[in-house]
């Protein structure tokens, strides 16, 4: 049966963006941090809270309810709020549902937020996963996610020839684009000697290979398209949003294709592009093999070639804040951030040329069976 597209493309926009530090310990509560950031990204966007009708977030472990944030920041009687379980997989679903509610009419101006103590206080490898997937791994103690992704690794590498190489290049690269990044936890430049030389994880996840675990909030103001034009910033518009996949790792057939690749072609279809025309892509990187295996997913070179594809430097800039490996981890929506900031131009010593059409990913859908994507679009 054929899928129908949701039919809002550029109906809504991104009009503000804001951020907490990254830190190990933020030493405050996640209701904090939450509230900061969206304080911060209201007053990018040259409004208050009495402007907003909406509250949007996703959890698993830490986080800050729209019903405790609300009252918080004094936003009374929001017309929309969504408060969604799950983790990285969903995060750009609710920035998809969001922009969905604004243009629908549903509210006008949503801010969809992230605030974890993913440090100092709930590290993630820590939080319970519903899924009933667990009760075939945990006897096994396969319990983190750095093994469930390490076993999708290894058979990429079985099957493909990729090498460690290939995942360090990723991890070298990306610290360069932290290193041009002020927020970056980790700025200082690695070599693939460093990268090789780290410490075992999960093989084959060395160190570098994983994300960092973060204390941090980010915020973004999502209204209509018209309120947008009339704002402090460059609205950013969102050309699609989609979410789904229906298999994780255990679930799908052959472990090294991710949900994406179910999912990219109706992202693809609803913006009316394809992946040659994206300038820059933020891929959710909570390991250098979730890039890799995107890279094919998304359609940016042939299935197995995601290696020599890293090793030659072809296609769009990829993560250019350092995303998780070296910005900081803040579960999916700092991707989102840099793409605005990407499209905006104002993203300093790390700006990407005349970009004009962005690709932000979700975690590609291997330990919950669902993933999702936003394209986003200058005006």
């Amino acid at each position: 049966m054929a899928k129908r597209l949701l039919k809002f493309a550029d109906r809504a926009a991104i009009a503000g963006v804001g951020y907490t530090p990254f830190t190990k310990d933020s030493q405050v509560s996640t209701l904090t941090l939450a509230c900061r950031a969206i304080m911060a990204a209201l007053s990018d966007a040259g409004l208050s809270p009495a402007d907003v009708d909406g509250l949007a977030t996703h959890r698993v472990g830490d986080s800050a309810a729209p019903s405790l944030v609300a009252p918080a920041l004094g936003i009374d009687d929001p017309t929309w709020y969504l408060d969604q379980f799950g983790g990285g997989s969903v995060s750009h679903a609710v920035a998809g549902q969001a922009a969905l509610a604004v243009a629908t009419g549903t509210a006008e101006t949503v801010v969809f937020y992230r605030a974890i103590n993913a440090r100092s206080e709930f590290r993630m490898g820590q939080a319970a996963n519903p899924s009933p997937e667990v009760q075939y791994q945990a006897p096994y103690g396969l319990v983190a996610p750095a093994q469930h992704f390490a076993l999708a690794a290894r058979a990429h590498m079985l099957k493909y020839g990729t090498t460690a190489e290939h995942f360090g290049q990723i991890a070298v690269r990306q610290r360069a684009a932290a290193a041009k990044n002020p927020r970056a936890l980790m700025r200082t430049l690695i070599t693939l000697d460093d990268y090789l030389a780290s410490r075992w994880i999960a093989e084959p996840f060395r160190l570098l290979d994983c994300c960092l675990e973060t204390d941090g909030a980010c915020a973004l103001v999502i209204t209509t398209a018209e309120r947008a034009r009339s704002l402090r910033r460059t609205p950013v518009l969102i050309s699609a949003a989609a979410w789904g996949g229906g298999q994780s790792f255990l679930s799908g057939a052959d472990p090294t294709v991710s949900a994406a690749a179910t999912l990219a072609p109706r992202l693809y279809g609803m913006a009316g592009i394809t992946p040659a025309d994206i300038d820059v892509a933020q891929l959710y990187d909570c390991f250098t093999y979730s890039v890799l295996v995107q890279l094919e997913d998304y359609g940016f070179c042939p299935k197995g070639e995601g290696g020599p594809f890293v090793a030659s430097g072809e296609g769009p800039p990829v993560n250019t804040h350092g995303g998780f490996l070296s910005e900081g981890y803040v579960h999916g929506i700092n991707h989102l951030a840099e793409a605005v900031s990407q499209l905006r131009g104002d993203a300093g010593d790390r700006q990407v040329p005349g970009a004009r059409i962005a690709l932000s990913t979700s975690q590609p859908g291997y330990i919950l069976p669902a993933t999702s994507a936003l394209i986003l679009r200058r005006p």
